[in-house]
């Protein structure tokens, strides 16, 4: 079945479409977005950057003098529960606050590649507390502001964030020969080096071996992590001195000031491995996923042609004619499905906040005197409607995500989540997106007209069988729910 470029675009390469907002109509439309989207600054994290460096500090702060309390004997219970309170709360409203940037942003090709972007170099809130207020820090600084620019700088501005640190244990490594020798017997640590290269950049098979590995992870040594000021900082009695020898490059410890390690990321950005294993992953995610060849290549030369420009590589992509071929090649993700199942419905910024609020109200159980009291004085029967409105809340946003598999900045491993229609077309998956859409259609599909719906979230992707099943539905609600599970719906 045909379908219009505006309704792949938005399909495609976006969220979905959006009642009452004009979809992109083409290439340059698509493109236009990227200066566009820069131009605002995301919903997350809640207090901006310098104002979550801050939180952070403070908590991290609290937390190791608790740790340390504890460890001479003194421990404060209440101080580990209160600021393991906060961090969770701090990190529901930025995880609810990025779901709404992808829903309620008009630029659905910055957002997919944000998200792209995100899970290309994956760090995880689960690795610790802290981490739980540092990756949304970690996407609005180092992922989102780089995306649209050179590959080299994004892979800086990644590899070389704190969130990035922490999460493969940077920090815990010292090279075999550095100068304060290997502190509390640390052994060289090979993680950063090893995703750096097998993850980030050349991609598992490309030729590359154990030793370039290690040598990538001896070129890292010294980069640490101030946990109080949330930067990262160079410690050279930890580092590896002398010269490492990597595919055929030699840097030395002590060039530029001891900035090697940049000297090796921009390399790696311009190896024609790293190339072709980030162009293909990108057709993987956009357009099938079985990537063809021709795409694949048209957008390496234009990463050769422009050293890296990922603007040139988005344009190669999405001015190749498969780009516009055969709809419906890939299974949207959890996220994408939910997110684009808020679109459909046109959900509001209220109704979202509104969401949010009904969750935070179920938490807040230990806020003071004044609290308690109300809480007394109110009825059991009161409580428990609060409680059950939190947990629809939650059902339709991040509950849902976690029961569907792809929780927000909690991906199973360095890897990112799988990009590959046989993971998420499970049984147990497709059943919980029915469920969901059930959900949605109770809350939000009432006093809808099905067919208005239905054109409203499909256009013209909608096939006649849905269209005709749709029509037979027996009562509204069953018709909104029938057209969220439909196949077109979670194809793109």
């Amino acid at each position: 079945m045909a379908i219009s470029r505006p309704t792949l675009a938005a399909i495609r390469y976006g969220y979905g479409l959006r009642p009452g907002e004009e979809p992109p109509r083409d290439a340059e439309a698509l493109l236009a977005q990227l200066d566009q989207a820069a131009k605002r600054k995301p919903r997350f994290p809640r207090e901006g950057a310098g104002g979550r460096r801050e939180t952070a500090s403070r908590v991290m702060s609290l937390r190791a003098a608790e740790a340390k309390a504890a460890k001479d004997g003194k421990p404060n219970e209440s101080i580990r529960k209160e600021t393991q309170k906060e961090a969770l709360q701090i990190y529901r409203q930025d995880a609810m606050a990025r779901l709404a940037q992808a829903i309620l942003s008009p630029f659905g090709f910055h957002e997919r590649l944000a998200s792209f972007w995100t899970d290309h170099f994956s760090t995880s809130a689960l690795k610790s507390l802290p981490m739980r207020m540092v990756v949304p820090l970690y996407e609005a600084e180092a992922i989102r502001p780089n995306l649209a620019g050179s590959f080299a700088n994004l892979l800086k501005a990644a590899m070389l964030h704190p969130a990035m640190l922490i999460y493969l244990d940077q920090s815990d490594g010292a090279g075999m020969d550095a100068p304060a020798g290997r502190p509390g017997g640390r052994a060289v640590n090979e993680s950063l080096g090893r995703e750096l290269l097998e993850l980030h950049t050349l991609g598992a098979g490309s030729g590359y071996t154990q030793e370039d590995v290690r040598a990538a992870a001896l070129i890292l040594t010294g980069l640490s992590v101030d946990r109080r000021a949330l930067e990262v900082v160079y410690r050279p009695r930890i580092s590896e001195g002398g010269s490492i020898s990597l595919l055929g490059e030699v840097y030395e410890d002590d060039e530029a000031g001891s900035q090697d390690h940049l000297r090796m990321l921009e390399d790696l950005a311009l190896n024609p491995m790293t190339a072709e294993h980030v162009c293909r992953k990108l057709v993987i995610h956009f357009v099938a996923d079985e990537p063809p060849a021709d795409l694949v290549a048209a957008m390496t030369a234009a990463w050769a042609e422009t050293e890296g420009d990922l603007k040139a590589v988005y344009r190669a992509m999405l001015d190749h004619p498969r780009a516009w071929s055969d709809p419906g090649q890939k299974i949207k993700r959890p996220f994408e499905f939910v997110v684009s199942g808020f679109r459909a419905v046109d959900i509001s910024d209220k109704d979202l906040s509104r969401l949010l609020e009904e969750m935070d109200d179920d938490e807040q159980e230990d806020d003071g005197p004044m609290r308690k009291a109300l809480k007394m004085a109110s009825s059991t029967a009161a409580r428990a409607d609060a409680k059950q409105r939190a947990a629809r809340a939650n059902d339709l946003t991040l509950a849902a995500l976690q029961r569907m598999d792809q929780p927000i900045w909690q991906p199973p491993s360095p890897a990112g989540y799988a990009d590959l229609a046989s993971v998420w077309l499970s049984p147990g998956q497709l059943s919980e997106r029915i469920a969901w859409a059930r959900l949605m259609a109770g809350r939000f599909g009432q006093r809808r007209d099905p067919g208005t719906f239905l054109d409203a979230a499909l256009g013209d992707a909608a096939g006649q069988n849905t269209r005709d099943v749709i029509a037979q539905a027996p009562n509204t609600n069953h018709a909104i729910a029938m057209v969220l599970a439909s196949p077109e719906f979670n194809r793109r």
